[in-house]
Protein backbone atom coordinates (compact mmCIF):
# COMPACT_ATOMS: atom_id res chain seq x y z
CA UNK A 1 0.00 0.00 0.00
CA UNK A 2 1.12 3.46 -1.26
CA UNK A 3 1.63 6.51 1.09
CA UNK A 4 -1.44 7.86 -0.20
CA UNK A 5 -3.56 5.21 0.18
CA UNK A 6 -2.24 4.70 3.50
CA UNK A 7 -3.34 8.49 4.78
CA UNK A 8 -6.74 7.91 2.64
CA UNK A 9 -7.52 5.21 4.86
CA UNK A 10 -6.19 7.11 7.77
CA UNK A 11 -8.77 9.73 6.93
CA UNK A 12 -11.86 7.75 6.25
CA UNK A 13 -11.35 5.70 9.88
CA UNK A 14 -11.18 8.81 11.19
CA UNK A 15 -14.15 10.38 9.80
CA UNK A 16 -16.17 7.12 10.46
CA UNK A 17 -14.85 7.18 14.11
CA UNK A 18 -15.73 10.97 14.63
CA UNK A 19 -19.59 9.65 12.99
CA UNK A 20 -19.74 7.30 15.41
CA UNK A 21 -18.94 9.28 18.55
CA UNK A 22 -21.09 12.30 16.98
CA UNK A 23 -23.90 9.43 16.69
CA UNK A 24 -23.18 8.14 20.62
CA UNK A 25 -22.89 11.51 21.93
CA UNK A 26 -25.90 12.05 24.53
CA UNK A 27 -28.77 14.06 24.03
CA UNK A 28 -29.72 16.99 26.67
CA UNK A 29 -32.95 17.23 27.63
CA UNK A 30 -34.26 20.80 28.92
CA UNK A 31 -35.90 21.01 32.35
CA UNK A 32 -37.32 24.68 33.52
CA UNK A 33 -38.97 25.96 36.51
CA UNK A 34 -39.25 29.27 38.49
CA UNK A 35 -37.99 28.41 41.95
CA UNK A 36 -34.75 29.23 43.25
CA UNK A 37 -31.44 26.59 42.21
CA UNK A 38 -29.97 24.91 45.11
CA UNK A 39 -31.57 26.64 47.94
CA UNK A 40 -33.62 23.38 49.22
CA UNK A 41 -36.92 23.95 47.54
CA UNK A 42 -38.54 20.98 47.12
CA UNK A 43 -39.82 21.41 43.29
CA UNK A 44 -36.39 22.33 42.41
CA UNK A 45 -34.56 19.19 44.05
CA UNK A 46 -37.20 16.96 42.95
CA UNK A 47 -36.22 17.65 39.46
CA UNK A 48 -31.99 17.49 40.24
CA UNK A 49 -32.98 14.42 41.81
CA UNK A 50 -34.57 12.88 38.32
CA UNK A 51 -31.48 14.76 36.38
CA UNK A 52 -28.98 13.25 38.77
CA UNK A 53 -30.69 9.77 38.40
CA UNK A 54 -30.77 10.46 34.38
CA UNK A 55 -27.38 11.53 34.33
CA UNK A 56 -25.72 8.67 36.48
CA UNK A 57 -27.44 5.93 33.92
CA UNK A 58 -25.69 5.68 30.80
CA UNK A 59 -28.47 5.84 28.53
CA UNK A 60 -27.47 8.23 26.27
CA UNK A 61 -29.61 11.72 27.34
CA UNK A 62 -28.96 14.18 29.92
CA UNK A 63 -31.17 16.12 31.40
CA UNK A 64 -30.23 20.09 32.24
CA UNK A 65 -31.90 21.75 34.54
CA UNK A 66 -32.62 25.92 34.73
CA UNK A 67 -34.26 26.86 37.92
CA UNK A 68 -35.57 30.43 38.68
CA UNK A 69 -37.31 30.89 35.42
CA UNK A 70 -33.95 31.76 33.55
CA UNK A 71 -34.80 29.82 30.31
CA UNK A 72 -38.68 30.65 30.56
CA UNK A 73 -40.91 32.65 32.59
CA UNK A 74 -43.11 30.51 34.68
CA UNK A 75 -46.32 30.42 33.02
CA UNK A 76 -44.59 30.44 29.12
CA UNK A 77 -43.51 27.05 30.24
CA UNK A 78 -46.87 24.99 29.34
CA UNK A 79 -46.81 26.47 25.91
CA UNK A 80 -43.22 25.63 25.43
CA UNK A 81 -44.16 22.08 26.20
CA UNK A 82 -47.21 21.40 24.42
CA UNK A 83 -44.90 22.52 21.38
CA UNK A 84 -41.95 20.56 22.65
CA UNK A 85 -39.71 22.92 22.89
CA UNK A 86 -39.13 22.48 26.63
CA UNK A 87 -38.77 19.07 27.60
CA UNK A 88 -39.63 19.17 31.55
CA UNK A 89 -40.84 21.55 34.73
CA UNK A 90 -41.96 21.47 37.78
CA UNK A 91 -45.38 23.21 37.08
CA UNK A 92 -48.15 24.65 38.94
CA UNK A 93 -51.09 23.20 36.95
CA UNK A 94 -53.50 25.84 37.76
CA UNK A 95 -51.05 28.02 36.24
CA UNK A 96 -52.63 26.77 33.20
CA UNK A 97 -55.94 27.41 33.85
CA UNK A 98 -56.54 30.16 31.21
CA UNK A 99 -56.04 27.61 28.60
CA UNK A 100 -57.79 24.64 30.16
CA UNK A 101 -60.11 25.78 32.91
CA UNK A 102 -61.07 22.43 34.73
CA UNK A 103 -57.24 22.76 35.84
CA UNK A 104 -58.14 25.53 37.70
CA UNK A 105 -59.68 22.82 40.04
CA UNK A 106 -56.16 21.35 40.90
CA UNK A 107 -55.93 24.69 43.30
CA UNK A 108 -59.93 25.38 45.13
CA UNK A 109 -60.06 26.85 48.55
CA UNK A 110 -60.53 23.94 50.91
CA UNK A 111 -61.18 21.22 47.90
CA UNK A 112 -57.86 19.30 49.57
CA UNK A 113 -58.32 19.35 53.34
CA UNK A 114 -54.52 17.90 54.24
CA UNK A 115 -51.52 16.22 52.55
CA UNK A 116 -53.06 12.54 53.15
CA UNK A 117 -56.24 13.34 51.40
CA UNK A 118 -54.28 14.45 48.62
CA UNK A 119 -52.77 10.98 48.47
CA UNK A 120 -56.06 9.60 47.97
CA UNK A 121 -57.15 12.07 45.43
CA UNK A 122 -54.25 10.90 43.18
CA UNK A 123 -55.79 7.35 42.55
CA UNK A 124 -59.27 8.91 42.34
CA UNK A 125 -61.55 9.21 38.43
CA UNK A 126 -61.08 13.45 39.28
CA UNK A 127 -57.60 12.95 38.76
CA UNK A 128 -57.86 10.45 35.91
CA UNK A 129 -60.19 12.89 34.37
CA UNK A 130 -57.20 15.77 34.99
CA UNK A 131 -54.49 13.66 33.49
CA UNK A 132 -56.60 12.81 30.40
CA UNK A 133 -57.08 16.49 29.92
CA UNK A 134 -53.20 17.63 30.12
CA UNK A 135 -52.26 14.03 27.85
CA UNK A 136 -54.74 15.91 25.09
CA UNK A 137 -53.02 18.70 25.05
CA UNK A 138 -49.76 16.85 25.12
CA UNK A 139 -48.06 17.08 28.62
CA UNK A 140 -47.60 13.99 30.93
CA UNK A 141 -47.70 13.62 34.39
CA UNK A 142 -43.86 12.04 35.70
CA UNK A 143 -44.30 12.74 39.32
CA UNK A 144 -47.44 13.53 41.47
CA UNK A 145 -46.68 16.66 44.00
CA UNK A 146 -49.45 18.42 46.17
CA UNK A 147 -48.12 21.05 48.03
CA UNK A 148 -49.61 22.89 50.92
CA UNK A 149 -49.51 26.66 51.92
CA UNK A 150 -50.12 29.60 53.77
CA UNK A 151 -51.22 33.07 54.01
CA UNK A 152 -48.94 36.39 54.84
CA UNK A 153 -49.49 39.58 55.61
CA UNK A 154 -47.91 42.71 56.80
CA UNK A 155 -50.17 43.83 59.12
CA UNK A 156 -52.39 41.54 60.88
CA UNK A 157 -53.02 37.71 61.18
CA UNK A 158 -55.11 36.55 58.35
CA UNK A 159 -57.79 33.69 60.12
CA UNK A 160 -61.48 34.93 59.27
CA UNK A 161 -62.96 36.45 55.76
CA UNK A 162 -62.96 39.50 57.17
CA UNK A 163 -59.24 40.09 57.59
CA UNK A 164 -58.85 40.51 54.10
CA UNK A 165 -61.72 43.22 53.35
CA UNK A 166 -59.64 46.40 52.10
CA UNK A 167 -56.64 44.24 51.59
CA UNK A 168 -54.02 44.30 48.22
CA UNK A 169 -53.75 40.62 48.18
CA UNK A 170 -52.05 38.34 45.70
CA UNK A 171 -53.35 34.50 45.07
CA UNK A 172 -52.41 31.65 42.86
CA UNK A 173 -54.97 30.70 40.63
CA UNK A 174 -58.38 32.02 39.58
CA UNK A 175 -60.55 30.19 42.39
CA UNK A 176 -58.30 31.68 45.14
CA UNK A 177 -58.77 35.36 43.53
CA UNK A 178 -62.90 35.16 43.24
CA UNK A 179 -62.76 33.90 46.84
CA UNK A 180 -60.39 36.87 48.28
CA UNK A 181 -62.29 39.14 46.50
CA UNK A 182 -65.68 37.70 47.76
CA UNK A 183 -64.31 38.51 50.90
CA UNK A 184 -63.48 41.99 50.50
CA UNK A 185 -60.06 42.27 48.98
CA UNK A 186 -58.48 43.69 45.64
CA UNK A 187 -56.53 41.03 43.41
CA UNK A 188 -52.99 41.69 42.09
CA UNK A 189 -51.96 38.93 39.69
CA UNK A 190 -48.30 37.79 39.93
CA UNK A 191 -46.34 34.73 40.09
CA UNK A 192 -44.94 33.58 43.50
CA UNK A 193 -41.64 34.30 42.39
CA UNK A 194 -42.62 37.90 42.74
CA UNK A 195 -44.49 38.50 46.12
CA UNK A 196 -41.34 39.49 47.88
CA UNK A 197 -40.87 42.53 45.93
CA UNK A 198 -44.94 42.89 45.86
CA UNK A 199 -44.33 43.16 49.46
CA UNK A 200 -41.21 45.41 49.79
CA UNK A 201 -42.78 48.07 47.15
CA UNK A 202 -46.28 47.98 48.52
CA UNK A 203 -47.89 46.77 45.80
CA UNK A 204 -49.37 43.59 48.18
CA UNK A 205 -50.48 43.88 51.81
CA UNK A 206 -50.85 40.21 51.78
CA UNK A 207 -50.50 36.88 49.69
CA UNK A 208 -50.43 33.04 49.33
CA UNK A 209 -49.18 30.59 48.03
CA UNK A 210 -47.28 27.35 48.96
CA UNK A 211 -45.29 26.83 52.05
CA UNK A 212 -41.93 25.77 49.75
CA UNK A 213 -42.53 29.16 48.25
CA UNK A 214 -42.94 31.35 51.27
CA UNK A 215 -39.40 30.03 52.60
CA UNK A 216 -37.78 30.47 49.18
CA UNK A 217 -38.18 33.24 48.46
CA UNK A 218 -37.46 34.50 51.79
CA UNK A 219 -40.96 36.43 52.18
CA UNK A 220 -40.44 36.28 56.06
CA UNK A 221 -38.32 39.30 55.39
CA UNK A 222 -41.49 41.43 54.16
CA UNK A 223 -44.09 40.21 56.34
CA UNK A 224 -45.51 40.70 60.65
CA UNK A 225 -47.73 37.46 60.57
CA UNK A 226 -48.32 33.73 58.89
CA UNK A 227 -51.09 31.70 58.67
CA UNK A 228 -49.58 28.65 58.35
CA UNK A 229 -50.97 25.28 57.05
CA UNK A 230 -51.93 23.45 60.34
CA UNK A 231 -54.16 20.81 60.41
CA UNK A 232 -57.25 22.56 58.54
CA UNK A 233 -55.48 23.75 55.10
CA UNK A 234 -57.33 26.05 52.84
CA UNK A 235 -54.51 26.32 50.52
CA UNK A 236 -53.02 23.01 48.49
CA UNK A 237 -51.97 22.92 45.54
CA UNK A 238 -50.67 20.58 42.38
CA UNK A 239 -47.46 20.66 41.25
CA UNK A 240 -46.27 18.18 39.22
CA UNK A 241 -43.05 17.20 37.57
CA UNK A 242 -44.24 17.34 33.66
CA UNK A 243 -42.78 16.11 30.69
CA UNK A 244 -44.36 17.26 26.81
CA UNK A 245 -45.29 13.75 25.42
CA UNK A 246 -43.49 14.89 22.25
CA UNK A 247 -40.80 13.80 24.39
CA UNK A 248 -41.69 11.14 26.06
CA UNK A 249 -42.61 9.32 22.61
CA UNK A 250 -39.23 10.41 21.25
CA UNK A 251 -37.57 8.09 23.48
CA UNK A 252 -36.87 4.53 24.04
CA UNK A 253 -37.78 1.76 26.00
CA UNK A 254 -35.25 1.88 28.12
CA UNK A 255 -35.08 5.66 28.73
CA UNK A 256 -38.47 6.31 29.62
CA UNK A 257 -38.09 3.21 32.05
CA UNK A 258 -35.05 4.74 33.57
CA UNK A 259 -37.01 8.15 33.53
CA UNK A 260 -40.04 6.89 35.44
CA UNK A 261 -37.86 5.30 37.67
CA UNK A 262 -36.12 8.25 38.96
CA UNK A 263 -39.37 10.53 38.74
CA UNK A 264 -41.09 7.67 41.24
CA UNK A 265 -38.20 8.22 43.69
CA UNK A 266 -38.69 11.62 43.48
CA UNK A 267 -42.28 11.29 44.12
CA UNK A 268 -42.07 9.34 47.41
CA UNK A 269 -39.79 12.07 48.39
CA UNK A 270 -41.82 14.77 48.05
CA UNK A 271 -44.57 12.87 49.62
CA UNK A 272 -42.99 13.06 52.94
CA UNK A 273 -41.03 16.15 51.90
CA UNK A 274 -44.25 18.68 51.36
CA UNK A 275 -45.09 17.35 55.51
CA UNK A 276 -41.52 18.60 56.08
CA UNK A 277 -42.00 21.79 54.37
CA UNK A 278 -44.80 22.92 56.27
CA UNK A 279 -42.40 22.56 59.19
CA UNK A 280 -39.77 24.21 57.92
CA UNK A 281 -42.15 27.15 57.17
CA UNK A 282 -43.09 27.30 60.78
CA UNK A 283 -39.34 27.43 61.98
CA UNK A 284 -38.29 29.73 59.48
CA UNK A 285 -41.00 32.23 60.22
CA UNK A 286 -40.44 32.26 63.95
CA UNK A 287 -37.20 31.94 63.67
CA UNK A 288 -37.45 35.67 61.94
CA UNK A 289 -39.17 37.08 64.26
CA UNK A 290 -42.95 36.21 62.35
CA UNK A 291 -45.84 35.90 64.05
CA UNK A 292 -47.28 32.53 63.40
CA UNK A 293 -50.77 31.44 63.53
CA UNK A 294 -53.48 28.71 62.64
CA UNK A 295 -56.70 28.11 61.35
CA UNK A 296 -59.25 26.40 63.44
CA UNK A 297 -61.86 24.48 61.73
CA UNK A 298 -64.34 26.68 62.46
CA UNK A 299 -62.29 29.44 60.21
CA UNK A 300 -61.52 27.35 57.59
CA UNK A 301 -65.37 26.54 57.33
CA UNK A 302 -66.12 30.42 56.99
CA UNK A 303 -63.67 30.48 54.01
CA UNK A 304 -65.23 27.64 52.27
CA UNK A 305 -68.51 29.47 52.66
CA UNK A 306 -67.39 31.99 50.73
CA UNK A 307 -65.78 30.00 48.02
CA UNK A 308 -69.14 27.94 47.69
CA UNK A 309 -70.58 31.15 46.61
CA UNK A 310 -68.02 32.54 44.86
CA UNK A 311 -64.63 30.34 43.32
CA UNK A 312 -67.35 27.22 43.16
CA UNK A 313 -70.34 28.56 41.87
CA UNK A 314 -68.62 30.07 39.17
CA UNK A 315 -66.44 26.72 38.19
CA UNK A 316 -69.88 24.66 38.10
CA UNK A 317 -71.58 27.29 35.90
CA UNK A 318 -68.99 28.52 33.76
CA UNK A 319 -66.31 25.55 32.97
CA UNK A 320 -68.00 23.08 29.87
CA UNK A 321 -68.47 19.76 32.79
CA UNK A 322 -67.73 21.78 35.50
CA UNK A 323 -70.12 20.58 37.91
CA UNK A 324 -69.40 16.95 37.10
CA UNK A 325 -65.75 17.39 37.64
CA UNK A 326 -65.98 19.46 41.23
CA UNK A 327 -68.17 16.60 42.61
CA UNK A 328 -66.34 13.93 41.61
CA UNK A 329 -63.39 15.88 43.38
CA UNK A 330 -65.73 16.45 46.33
CA UNK A 331 -66.89 12.88 46.63
CA UNK A 332 -63.13 11.76 47.65
CA UNK A 333 -62.94 12.05 51.49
Amino acid sequence: MNISKIKLSAIIIATLVGVSGAASADRTLKASHQWPGGKGDIRDEMVQMIARDVNSANIGIKIKVYPGKSLYKPKEQWGAMTKGKLDMTAFPLAYAGGRHPELNLTLMPGLVKNHDHALRLNKSEFMQRIKKIMDKAGVIVLADTWLAGGFVSKGKCILEPKDVKGMAFRAAGKAFNQMLAGAGASITKMPSSEIYSGLQTGVLDGANTSSASLVSYRIYEQVKCLTAPGKNALWVMYEPILMSKKTFNSLNKEQQKVLMTASKKAEVFATEGAKKADDKLVAAYKKAGVKVVTMTAKQAAMWRAVADKTSYKDFAEKVKGGRELLDLALSVK
